[in-house]
């Protein structure tokens, strides 16, 4: 394969250099006015690759087209598979002025970020970098910021990919979609993503961890919003009058089963999380999450909300315990598993990349799941960073070139599987 016009480092060293952390408090979409750079700079570039298609709407999605470059009868019989990735950082760490360094060749040992002595990447915590990753050209942050790889990496390989396509034509492909989108870290990169205007068939995300990686099973998301309403009374006179709404939650808080906690939780099993918890002692709202890989699991998990809520209610007659209930999203596994190409597809790009496939699950949420519930089914594949959401945070190089090829595989046996039949 020949290699793209402009290696995917410079490409990436360029985009994470550009500040696009996302702000859960902003009604707006984009949600902060900095996405706007890198999504017009995208804009730009996939017109200068060639894509004269390439669009960015009222609310910052790019979309473009690369071209089938088999004959039309074929064309037609080759699903349109599409290729997304957000631009967007997370909001929790900074993202301003990232200074990117390139550690080249990389043999072993904890790496040191030259910015703030404290910020080691210690190969304890991320066993990858020596078990898979000796010889490679690791880039991290200086140490003082993120340094982006969660989803630059996957913009960066997906504009690699397209560059690919165009150098090497003689690699059957059915048309190709590309989809870059904001505010995904925030959990609103589907909100607005027109999965009609799109026109893909299937699509993947380019948004997952090592070497190899692919993810098609999320946590099944809902929420629970509980208020407590108490009386409210002087403290000098309350005497059996006063209900205290915060002494409410309080109950309700310890009474939560301690061993499904996040932190007491791995794998596949699910887990309720107080994360909110607002008001004063008349008025109290706690939020709740409620995650599990099945959904029997979370009519469990709902039950024990409920049974705690009425035991509370049975110890504060005189106030009030309302729960509300809402659905975020669903195991993406179940409109996958309907398409089952997508998956077995993705394991042969893997392999003819020289890799062997990884199944992961998704302890958390993405794109994919919301999409593939809109019509758009939508596995996870690997970019590569690691320590995500940290100024730890890294990426090889050479995991993210070893991406861009699978995106090209990927089209080249949807199309060779798919052109011939009949």
């Amino acid at each position: 394969m020949r290699p793209p016009k402009e290696p995917l480092l410079d490409r990436f060293l360029r985009y994470v250099k550009i500040d696009t952390r996302s702000d859960e408090n902003s009604s707006s979409c984009p949600s902060t006015a900095k996405q706007w750079d890198l999504l017009r700079l995208l804009h730009e570039e996939l017109l200068a690759l060639g894509l004269k298609d390439a669009t960015i709407d009222e609310n910052g999605y790019v979309f473009a087209t690369v071209p089938s470059n088999l004959p039309p009868e074929q064309t037609t019989k080759v699903p349109i598979v599409g290729f997304i990735a957000h631009v967007d950082t997370a909001p929790s760490i900074t993202g301003t002025h990232v200074k990117p360094i390139v550690h080249k060749n990389y043999q072993g040992g904890n790496i040191a970020l030259p910015g703030d002595a404290t910020q080691i990447i210690r190969t304890t915590e991320y066993p990858n970098l020596e078990k898979m990753y000796r010889g490679m050209d690791i880039v991290t942050s200086d140490g003082t910021t993120l340094l982006g790889a969660d989803d630059k990496a996957g913009v960066a390989e997906i504009m690699t990919a397209v560059d690919l396509f165009l150098q090497n034509p003689e690699i059957p492909r059915g048309m190709v979609k590309i989809g870059f989108t904001p505010d995904e870290e925030i959990g609103r990169g589907a909100d607005r993503f027109d999965v009609k205007r799109f026109e893909a068939s299937v699509a993947y995300t380019m948004d997952g961890g090592p070497l190899g990686e692919i993810e098609y099973e999320t946590f099944n998301a809902f929420s629970a919003t509980i208020t407590f309403d108490g009386v409210g009374v002087h403290p000098g006179y309350a005497k059996n009058k006063l209900v205290n709404a915060i002494r409410m939650a309080g109950d309700f808080i310890t009474r939560l089963p301690r061993e499904m906690s996040p932190e007491m939780t791995e794998s596949r099993e699910g887990y309720l999380h107080p994360y909110v918890l607002q008001g004063q002692s008349e008025t109290v709202t706690l939020r709740l999450l409620l995650r599990d890989f099945e959904m029997a699991g979370i009519e469990r998990q709902k039950a024990i909300v409920e049974a705690i809520a009425e035991e509370v209610r049975g110890l504060y007659p005189k106030g009030k315990v309302a729960v509300e209930v809402k659905e975020s999203y669903r195991n993406m596994r179940y409109q996958v598993e309907k398409e089952p190409r997508l998956v077995e597809y993705a394991e042969e790009a893997i392999k003819r990349i020289g890799v062997k496939p990884n199944h992961t699950i998704i302890r958390g949420g993405t794109d994919g799941a919301r999409l593939s519930y809109m019509g758009l089914p939508c596995p996870n594949l690997f970019a590569g960073g690691e320590a995500i959401h940290s100024t730890l945070e890294w990426v090889p190089v050479q995991v993210m070139e070893k991406a861009a090829e699978t995106i090209v595989r990927l089209a080249e046996i949807w199309a060779e599987r798919s052109a011939t039949r009949q």
